[in-house]
């Protein structure tokens, strides 16, 4: 089996929120100094789930990402877990793009990669939590695409998927090539191994450049966005306390009511 894994490198979603800065002229999150990045999470269990079905059925696993000034032992932590290779659309020209320039680039590479029988994308990134990058990698290929994976499995040449739902799963068959998000219900990523930690510090990315893939360069980047961000802030938190007394339980707990009833919290 050919399967791809598209991979990102994010701000550590576990520093302290207070780390963070935005700068408000630019709308631009100032990541927190001496922080350094981390693969998304999500991405980790994209990887697993194209390992496992490595593990079963054989083949070669394609990392692929893009951004600019990628930090190498950051998206190669694929490569330690078992991927084969890794494939950078590292540019500046990239930066400051949308999901839907995102999503062209990548797809524009798979077309240039050429055989694969699944594309593994995290059901979203930690940076931005929008979840869109995925859907529209498979809308760009013209394949379809199944989101919020929990299990993966090929069998007779089609791939079945139970998909998390809000009160369970639901299961779902597609012929290959498919485009499959993958949720944290799959399970952790398994641990890179030292073997495979120095099998990866060996191995040299494949760097294309906007012109290796085809791209029209007015869709790439901050000339590609369809989105207009307006206003990125920090939201202010607030807090009051209002003590209800009352001279016992039944008397406090009418005077909560009446003053709830004045907030119109019921």
């Amino acid at each position: 089996m050919n399967l791809i894994v598209c991979v990102k490198q994010v701000p550590d979603p576990e520093a302290p929120p207070a780390s963070f800065k935005v700068d408000t002229a630019t709308n631009k999150v100032i990541p927190p100094p001496g922080v350094p990045p981390v693969l998304s999470p999500f991405d980790g269990q994209a990887t697993e789930a194209a390992l496992r079905l490595k593990d079963a059925h054989g083949g070669k696993i394609t990392v692929l990402s893009l951004g600019n000034k990628l930090v190498r032992e950051v998206v190669k932590k694929p490569l330690a877990m078992g991927a084969d290779e890794i494939i950078l659309l590292e540019d500046g020209s990239y930066d400051e793009g949308d999901s839907w320039s995102t999503a062209y680039a990548l797809a524009m590479a798979i077309k240039k990669i050429g055989t694969y029988d699944l594309i593994f994308c995290g059901r979203q990134a930690a940076d931005w939590d929008a979840g869109q990058v995925g859907s529209g990698i498979a809308e760009f290929l013209g394949i379809p695409c199944v989101t919020l994976a929990k299990k993966v499995e090929v069998a007779s040449g089609k791939v079945r998927v139970e998909r998390v739902v809000t009160d369970g799963y639901e299961v779902v068959e597609s012929p290959m090539p498919c485009l499959i998000t993958v949720s944290n219900e799959l399970g952790e990523p398994r641990y890179a191994p030292l073997k495979g930690i120095m099998a990866a510090a060996k191995k040299q990315p494949i760097i294309w450049k906007p012109q290796d893939i085809g791209v029209d360069p007015s869709k790439i980047g901050a000339q590609g966005r369809h989105t207009r961000l307006t206003k990125l802030f920090q939201p202010v938190r607030e807090a009051k306390c209002e003590i209800i007394g009352g001279e016992n339980v039944a008397e406090a707990a009418v005077s909560l009511a009446v003053r709830l009833r004045e907030a119109k919290v019921i």
